[in-house]
């Protein structure tokens, strides 16, 4: 499956901001990459931020350009707020909650666990990390995965209450996806109303 492989750190440092995870070279590093990046001083253009901001939000959930321009694409043929429905459909993602539940310490991590296939749905074994769970779907780890060392050191001491959208059983290992997310309940920073401005012009 194709997907981002280049170094993660300089990405990061980028947009100055630990989108891959906890990332030690912030606080050595916290300017762009580059020979020139810690004397940087030009002016960004308009186009230019809404460009970095899709790039953000792409590279945080881990997807390629045409993937995430067909996540835009549903967005926006979709009635409501499009930033707002975009996010809520990049939340809905299996590869994106099964690092929500604490299965996997990070996407790359979640997306990996999907398509070496330890993780259901519905009891039901998927193999595709761009699956799209609907509220009231069950995401769980299949049986013979639950003792993986990956899984049981993620999930240890994980505060699963941090997301009101999913209800998690421990006894299971599983966890119920509720509901679509609220914009406020979102951790995640991104400017959206942006990304809408870029793909609209």
């Amino acid at each position: 499956m194709a997907r981002y492989t280049g170094p993660k750190s300089r990405i990061a440092r980028r947009f100055g901001e630990p989108i891959f995870g906890a990332d030690k070279v912030l606080s050595k590093r916290n300017f762009p990459p580059g020979q020139h990046g810690n004397n940087r001083r030009r002016k960004t253009s308009e186009y230019g931020i809404m460009l970095a901001e899709k790039q953000k939000a792409r590279y945080t959930y881990g997807l390629l350009e045409k993937q995430f321009r067909l996540m835009f694409e549903k967005a926006a043929r979709t009635s409501g707020i499009t930033g707002e429905i975009l996010l809520q459909n990049l939340e809905s993602r299996l590869d994106n909650i099964v690092f929500r539940l604490g299965i996997a310490p990070t996407r790359a991590a979640a997306r990996q666990l999907v398509n070496h296939r330890h993780i259901t749905v519905d009891g039901k074994v998927v193999g595709i990390a761009s699956y799209s769970v609907a509220p009231g779907q069950i995401v769980g780890v299949r049986e013979r995965s639950k003792s993986l060392e990956v899984i049981t050191a993620s999930l240890a001491g994980f505060n699963h209450s941090k997301y009101p959208w999913l209800e998690w059983d421990e006894n299971s290992k599983s966890g119920k996806y509720l509901h679509k997310p609220e914009r406020a309940d979102i951790p995640e920073n991104i400017k959206e109303q942006l990304i809408v401005e870029l793909y609209s012009k």
